[in-house]
């Protein structure tokens, strides 16, 4: 990647999608799965805040910031579930990666794929730390724009070979199914959560709806299950019914603001959750037994969006999908930011006819 200090990649839309065409995309989402399991292995060395927050009545507008000390990043995520009438987009993002060092950024980027491919990896990891032994059929609650990454990083990393369908809207199920025709998986469109979640001990949830819904009622969930709840990400929505989480194991990313965005916000203050890094590094359990229910209620994390930018910068060494961009001021003299400005005045003047 170029060294110049007053020019930064930037990764646009295209690029992005070249770039993880160029690797396959459940290729993509299993190395940024070995980013996220290697940065959550050594959390602690993370500042970490719950993300800030612009709540509308339309939806949300999010900062998710994070350092390790030595790089920093930052996503800017928006929420508005009407978009989807109007032909938009519910969720779009973009991120950057600076130096802590300098505080120069060195890395601008799209991250609406971006964030589909690492939020696919996080259930995956999820799912192969916390699901049943030889788990191999997931149930895919809402079908919206994150179903067919969600399929494809747990076929991937988790080995699951059939997935059964199901949207209030019979027409994105089928767009689903269309797009993942030719992927392997034994693909069943169903008519009601009930009906998919039948023989699936996996389910994942992921609904868009900004409301308090039951996407999961109590009697539909059986012993011996692990459920990913990825559709809540902010107050006042949620996914699963209470009883649900009161019998399950819970785990998170990170209390402080899964107790605010998550199904746990139905919960007290102090119900017990054990976060996910703990079980990656051994000092928490995962699942316990065989007939357990595991509850993985992911909102997503800055740290998460950490790792997708460290994978993007080391994949463009060798992949240079990006073009550069003249973001930082680059006077000769640093103290002499308003000569710069005389300089290009003279620039003009002797372009000028």
């Amino acid at each position: 990647m170029p060294s110049k200090l007053n020019t930064v990649p930037f990764v646009s839309v295209e690029n992005m999608m070249r770039l993880v065409l160029d690797i396959g995309v459940e290729n993509a989402m299993a190395e940024i799965a070995d980013y996220i399991e290697d940065d959550f292995r050594r959390w602690p060395l993370f500042d970490k805040t719950p993300r800030l927050a612009a709540h509308s009545a339309e939806g949300v507008i999010e900062l998710m910031p994070t350092s390790d000390g030595i790089d920093y990043g930052f996503k800017y995520v928006n929420g508005h579930p009407k978009n989807m009438k109007e032909g938009l987009q519910t969720v779009t993002a973009f991120g950057l990666l600076a130096s802590v060092d300098t505080g120069y950024p060195v890395l601008l980027t799209e991250m609406t794929v971006l964030t589909a491919l690492r939020t696919a990896a996080m259930s995956a990891i999820a799912t192969k730390y916390l699901a049943p032994e030889n788990a191999s059929t997931m149930a895919m609650i809402g079908n919206g724009a994150q179903s067919e990454f969600q399929a494809l990083a747990l076929k991937h990393i988790c080995g699951v070979k059939e997935v059964r369908l199901y949207d209030i809207d019979p027409a994105a199920t089928q767009k689903c199914a269309d797009n993942l025709a030719a992927s392997g998986l034994t693909l069943v469109k169903c008519k009601s959560a009930e009906e998919a979640i039948k023989g699936a001990q996996i389910i994942t949830t992921c609904t868009a709806d900004k409301q308090y819904a039951t996407i999961l009622t109590d009697n539909l969930v059986g012993a011996g299950v692990h459920i990913n709840a990825i559709g809540g990400d902010c107050p006042g929505k949620t996914e699963l019914h209470k009883d649900i989480l009161l019998r399950s194991d819970i785990f998170v990313e990170y209390p402080p603001q899964t107790r605010i965005e998550g199904d746990i916000q139905q919960l007290s203050a102090d119900h017990p959750v054990t976060e996910i890094w703990q079980v990656l590094t051994g000092e928490a359990a995962g699942r316990k037994g065989a007939m357990d229910i595991t509850l993985f209620d992911g909102v997503g994390f800055a740290i998460e969006d950490f790792s997708a930018l460290r994978w993007l910068r080391d994949r463009l060494k060798d992949r240079p999908r990006y073009v550069l961009l003249d973001m930082i001021a680059d006077p000769d003299d640093p103290r002499d930011l308003f000569g710069m400005l005389q300089r290009e005045r003279g620039r003009m003047s002797r372009l000028s006819p």
